[in-house]
């Protein structure tokens, strides 16, 4: 016990420290974001703009950025794949061809085809074009998405998280064939595993069948946890505060229940006892709609939701410091904007595990009602 509580506090310890570096990092690039004014957000409307473009999914990792002293912008971070299906097929490339050019005024040629970036979509040119036309809202008119499997920063965080996720469980199996209290990291890693059994997939599906839907419900569990955490580094993950994200896991959670559905789930939805026939179609519509639509966009809806707002007010008030200046002066400012965003980062650590704890309560309470077997007299 003296081991895990160690190892908590530890992680407990490393998860603020990378908040508190996360609202630095944040604050600095804060300051040099605009190209247009040497690289600093100093309008409301910049802010917005600021926080907006970090909630969206990106095709390169930017630490920070910087102004060197003959002016020049210069971008600290790494490119990721870029792969496209096109016109023409397949197109690759790294996106530091696009150098951080996210307005489509920079094109990348490729296979005889010309590519831009805009609000991080990129665009195809169409045939003959040289420049990118925009209309009233800053639509391209002269240019068409292209099919994007693109390595983004989302996908690595989903990548990198799968990895965790296989490397530590696969260890604590190893461990339990040869031990029967695990050691090292294992031992964090066990109470956890007892809550998610003990706390939300015993009393919500039974003991006869939860063992069942353990591996779906652990993945689900910490791959929400681990991906709520990344989005507290500096490297700036948002990968459960994307919809695609949210919707395919309610998605998987929806296609778990259904096809496990019992022969009484299924009786009780499209014909329902005890009530008259002719309002027995009328119900298994909305039981219907209640089971494949309502159940899985609550899901959704409410982790996207609050992970994105939670993304918002964090780098609102990193903002501050920009906001805040001429009323009350740099320091001042700065100090505010530091202090609450590091009591909103703490915060958001637990809300972190909280969001993952009621996906997965959902998730099983809609396995557990889909599985029941209704006693028959």
């Amino acid at each position: 016990m003296k081991i895990a509580k160690k190892t908590i506090h530890f992680l407990t310890i490393v998860v603020l420290c990378l908040a508190t570096t996360s609202i630095f990092a944040s604050g600095s690039d804060n300051k040099q974001h605009n190209q247009k004014d040497g690289g600093q957000v100093n309008t409301q409307e910049e802010v917005k703009a600021y926080i907006e473009h970090h909630l969206k999914d990106s095709h390169d990792f930017s630490l920070f950025s910087y102004t060197n002293d003959e002016g020049e912008r210069k971008h600290v971070g790494f490119p990721l794949p870029v792969i496209l299906w096109t016109s023409e097929g397949l197109v690759t490339f790294m996106s530091s061809e696009f150098h951080h050019n996210d307005d489509g005024h920079l094109l990348v040629e490729k296979k005889g085809l010309k590519f831009a970036k805009i609000h991080s979509k990129i665009f195809e040119l169409d045939k003959g074009q040289s420049t990118v036309a925009f209309d009233e809202s800053h639509h391209a008119t002269n240019a068409h998405k292209v099919l994007d499997f693109s390595i983004t920063k989302s996908v690595v965080g989903i990548l990198f998280t799968g990895l965790l996720i296989f490397l530590w469980f696969s260890k604590l199996a190893r461990q339990y064939k040869t031990r029967s209290i695990p050691k090292g990291f294992g031992r964090a890693l066990e109470p956890l595993v007892l809550y998610v059994r003990d706390e939300i997939a015993r009393p919500n599906i039974g003991d006869k069948k939860y063992r069942k839907f353990m591996p779906f419900l652990l993945t689900v569990f910490f791959f929400i946890w681990i991906l709520n955490l990344l989005g507290l580094t500096p490297l700036g993950f948002n990968v459960t505060g994307q919809i695609a994200v949210t919707v395919c896991l309610a998605l998987l959670t929806l296609i778990v229940y259904i096809t496990n559905g019992s022969k009484d789930f299924w009786a009780h939805t499209l014909w329902m006892p005890g009530v008259p026939v002719v309002l027995r179609p009328i119900l298994a519509v909305i039981e219907l709609v209640g089971f494949i639509l309502i159940k899985p966009f609550s899901l959704l809806v409410r982790l996207f939701a609050n992970i994105t707002a939670g993304h918002f007010v964090v780098m609102s008030l990193i903002a501050l410091m920009v906001t805040m200046k001429e009323a009350f002066g740099p320091v001042a400012s700065t100090g505010m904007s530091l202090v609450l965003s590091l009591f909103i980062s703490v915060i958001e650590i637990l809300v972190a595990f909280l969001q993952a704890f009621i996906f997965t309560m959902l998730s099983s309470l809609f396995i557990g009602m889909a599985v029941e077997e209704h006693e028959h007299h």
